[in-house]
């Protein structure tokens, strides 16, 4: 099934699950629509799921030009995804770029969703190393205009990678094969115009702040670009948990899917039984000790 974005673009989707509250998941630079295999075969017993092929992603339309790919983009093509299902609300479930895209859809779009969870998001956010992701993520992107195939090998090991590939080589493998599909125009343009362009969480502070909705955050403790930005996220969201997976990498959902599943699962029961709220303000550690 295709949808249509509102600048033209054909986006593909597929949906599993008849009945339930929807989810809506957004899949990571890495990944595509099929990278949440594991997700759709649990969550489709109790919950209406979609999953769709970023702009970029075969086989949804790959845009030539780089205009054409954009934060704001990214988070417009996801309502058009849930127009197109038939869907007035979900919960947004999204990874890493997929979980920046997530932040900006409860940001731009609270009405639409029902809760957030934002897994391995915040790369590149830390003010010290803002600047340094842009020329890295410009560098990716030549990297795989070149040669998707050869730079998939590169890309799919680095340094929050290498956990998923100890635990589970076959998992991994499959992660590459999937990576080395990834196209020579849309992953280019996808890193220059989202990734490299995107603002940082810190840009985000009076925003983030007054998003109620509820939200779980949930990062490995060796994806060491974005623990700060996890931790900073639960901060500043006046309804969000934080969830540390220990000796975790980046591609948390392939990597430990019994985990990731089992706390969102318990996430969106919290949410949907209305026990998932604003942190308590008793909780503050900046108030006044009572004495009394």
């Amino acid at each position: 099934m295709f949808a249509t974005a509102k600048d033209g673009t054909k986006l593909y989707y597929e949906t599993a699950g008849e009945t339930g509250t929807p989810i809506l998941f957004i899949h990571e630079f890495g990944g595509n629509y099929d990278a949440w295999e594991p997700q759709l075969a649990y969550f489709a017993r109790y919950h209406r799921c979609i999953t769709y092929a970023a702009r970029g992603y075969a086989p949804s339309d790959i845009p030539a030009d780089p205009a054409q790919y954009s934060q704001a983009l990214a988070v417009s093509d996801a309502i058009a995804v849930l127009d197109a299902a038939g869907i007035d609300k979900a919960h947004i479930v999204g990874l890493s770029m997929g979980g920046f895209a997530t932040v900006h859809f409860g940001l731009d779009y609270p009405e639409r969703a029902l809760s957030l969870v934002i897994a391995g998001a915040g790369y590149g956010c830390e003010k010290a190393t803002e600047e340094y992701f842009r020329g890295v993520s410009l560098q990716v992107a030549e990297k795989f205009a070149a040669d998707p195939v050869l730079f998939a090998e590169t890309y799919g090991r680095g340094a929050s990678r290498v956990q998923f590939e100890d635990k589970d080589p076959r998992g991994h493998a499959d992660f590459i094969k999937r990576l080395a599909r990834h196209s020579a125009i849309g992953a280019p343009n996808t890193m220059r115009g989202v990734q490299a362009a995107r603002p940082s969480f810190w840009d985000l502070e009076d925003r983030l702040k007054a998003c109620d909705l509820p939200a779980l955050i949930m990062v490995g403790d060796e994806d060491d670009h974005c623990l700060q930005p996890g931790i900073y996220l639960k901060s500043m969201m006046p309804a969000s948990g934080l969830s540390v997976f220990p000796k975790t990498g980046h591609t948390l959902n392939l990597e430990e899917p019994g985990k990731f599943n089992a706390e969102v699962a318990e996430f969106l029961a919290k949410v949907e039984a209305g026990a998932w709220g604003r942190r308590n303000p008793r909780a503050n550690p900046a108030q006044v000790m009572r004495t009394e």
